[in-house]
């Protein structure tokens, strides 16, 4: 495991890694969840092995420190991510990001464009204020001392086995903050971000049983490539491992 500060103040983010070639893949985790958890199991098939790859936990979630002054904004979480790559050396990377984590990678690499060189976006939240049937949205209809006081336990009963037995690692304040923060997007939003990265390789999984991803039209326009997996939900790495890394060895 290893670490570095990110917020001036001695709390550390953490990943884990393996050896490899570069450049290296950096997995991203979503809202609640933790990179290991949701993407090792598919590092490690064949067509992914051989490259450097990092695991690694935004601040509040996982292993990594959780300041209860620190904002947890989408660049905060983008600006902690930036530290852990620059003590790593890690440059050009390829970032395979879930969910809130696709929209960190995308502030990463629109605030650091040395840092990134291909993006792999699994259902990634591109706007602002999302339906109310978003994850996020249910946890940022609380203000966050009812949500410390009481909703938290509430959310974990709702969620359902497999979010929950992530998102009960994540400190309830730095969970409410990220949703807040994931709600209220980025300046300039995520979509727009990801449109403009013309210099990057882009692409946007989607799980079918999602339904279509909103405004794919445009983004194909703009040379983003955007897969839909069958068979899929909104955690394509879990439901079609096979698709998902063929997807990110660019195969799919």
């Amino acid at each position: 495991m290893r670490q570095v500060e990110f917020d001036g103040g001695g709390s550390q983010i953490r990943w884990t890694e393996t050896p490899g070639e570069e450049p290296a893949r950096v997995y991203v985790h979503g809202l609640g969840a933790a990179s290991t958890v949701y993407h090792a199991h598919v590092a490690c098939r064949p067509e992914l092995t051989g490259r450097r790859s990092l695991f690694v936990d935004l601040p509040g979630h996982g292993i990594s420190d959780r300041p209860a002054d620190f904002g947890y904004a989408l660049d905060d979480h983008a600006d902690a991510l930036a530290a852990a790559l620059d003590a790593a050396g890690v440059r050009g990377a390829e970032l395979v990001a879930h969910s809130m984590g696709g929209s960190v990678a995308l502030v990463l690499a629109h605030r650091r464009p040395d840092l990134v060189s291909r993006l792999v976006l699994t259902e990634a939240n591109l706007d602002a204020f999302p339906p109310a049937a978003a994850g996020s949205s249910g946890i940022a209809s609380y203000t966050e001392e009812e949500f410390v006081g009481g909703g938290y336990a509430r959310v974990l009963e709702k969620v359902g086995s497999v979010w929950a037995a992530t998102m009960r690692l994540a400190d309830p304040r730095a969970l409410h903050r990220s949703a807040v923060g994931l709600r209220r997007g980025s300046e300039p939003v995520m979509r727009e971000i990801l449109l403009g990265l013309k210099t990057v390789e882009r692409v946007c999984l989607q799980g079918a049983l999602s339904g279509e991803l909103d405004g794919a039209d445009a983004l194909e326009a703009a040379g983003v490539r955007v897969v839909t997996v069958a068979g899929a939900g909104h955690n394509v790495m879990f439901d079609r491992p096979d698709a998902f890394a063929s997807a990110v060895a660019g195969r799919a």
